[in-house]
């Protein structure tokens, strides 16, 4: 069996490394798609626009507004002189964000008195409007609570005093909130979903259209070696796609990996053996490479993405799609994979989702090969 296993693996070897089309899109498609994305799908508000209308014009003034500027969160773009052109900047996009302090700033900060400074929002981009409201405040509060030492001081009067509750916010696993550290592992997760199940997709129809499947039937190959001999080329170099998509991850966007490299390519090869299941179960039931692919993008791309909690968290979703999320294996692995890069946690927790998605790979495959033998019988 392992003779004729290998001899079908072999066949499949020489075809992929032949068809250049194939060997780049197995080989540089990850890698390109993850830095692509990486880039792309980012969270971090940084370089907003920013312009100000300074009414008050003294050294206060300028440090509040270098205050924003040195963090790198805000770029100051323009000094306007008068309100009429708020509307101009916003409009044209010149400025996302603008700042009016009024005459009396610094007069209001040295008499201890809270200032009011007017701020205008681009909300046309909710989530960046989001964040960049929340930078402001904590610089704003950080800024306020330097000079207020500074009056204090001058007052003789040491400390700021005590307030009623003291919050000490300590974030664990993403001290930063880098939404890259969120993001890189789904995109690997739906990465190798998409890359397996659509090379696998094409084995069996590629056969039938080329017509080389009926001497493949009359072959003394078993039904069981020849779906293995197919599949195996594939799940190897889908382990090589996650060691590069893994180490560009890691090393190029800096996303620690905390946990066990080996519960990672062990979790990944078994939803890397489901993804496939999922790509022969459609292989068999194509009739043609073109409607393989459209079926296998349509199927994994698209779950994937929405519905595994990859983007929008499945707790946030209607409890039909709730139900749908969890009968997709990405859900599971993406769980598994966050749980290792950012948490650094192991069997003891992720044993569950593992199962299920264990579960989930054994039941694709038995199903696959029950229908590859009907077919082919």
């Amino acid at each position: 069996m392992k003779s004729l296993t290998w001899v079908i693996s072999k066949k499949e070897f020489i075809h992929i490394f032949r068809d250049s089309r194939t060997l780049i899109m197995v080989l540089i498609f990850p890698v390109f798609f993850l830095v692509l994305f990486g880039y792309a799908v980012s969270f971090d508000v940084k370089h907003l626009p920013l312009a100000v209308l300074d009414q008050d014009k003294t050294a206060a003034s300028r440090e509040f507004i270098l205050k924003f500027t040195h963090g790198g969160y805000f770029d100051l773009v323009e000094n306007l002189d008068s309100v009429s052109q708020f509307g101009a900047r916003l409009d044209s996009g010149k400025a996302k964000v603008i700042f009016n302090i009024p005459s009396g700033f610094s007069k209001d900060l040295a008499t201890g008195k809270k200032t009011k400074v007017q701020v205008l929002l681009d909300g046309s981009d909710p989530t960046i409007a989001s964040s960049a409201t929340g930078y402001i405040s904590s610089i704003a509060e950080e800024f306020y609570q330097q000079v207020m030492i500074k009056v204090l001081q001058r007052r003789g009067i040491k400390g700021m005093g005590k307030r009623p509750v003291n919050l000490e916010t300590r974030i664990w696993y993403n001290e930063n909130l880098r939404s890259l550290n969120f993001f890189i592992p789904g995109l690997i997760c739906v990465i190798l979903m998409m890359m397996s199940a659509t090379l696998t997709s094409l084995t069996i129809v590629a056969e039938k259209e080329e017509g080389t499947m009926e001497a493949l039937v009359v072959s003394p190959v078993r039904k069981n070696e020849l779906m293995l001999g197919k599949i195996l080329p594939y799940v190897i170099i889908a382990l090589l796609d996650v060691v590069l998509v893994v180490a560009v991850g890691s090393l190029w966007f800096h996303v620690p990996i905390k946990g066990s490299l080996i519960l990672l390519f062990g979790s990944s090869f078994i939803f890397l053996l489901g993804a496939m299941g999922i790509g022969l179960f459609i292989s068999v039931n194509a009739r043609s490479s073109q409607e393989a692919i459209m079926i296998a993008l349509l199927a994994t791309l698209l779950p994937t993405i929405l519905l595994s909690g990859f983007v929008f968290p499945i707790e946030n979703m209607p409890l039909v799609l709730q139900g749908i999320s969890y009968l997709i294996p990405a859900t599971y692995f993406l769980v598994v994979l966050r749980g290792i890069f950012l948490k650094g946690i192991g069997l003891n927790y992720l044993w569950w989702d593992l199962l299920l998605l264990s579960v989930f790979t054994l039941l694709i495959i038995l199903g696959s090969a029950r229908k590859f033998k009907k077919r082919i019988e």
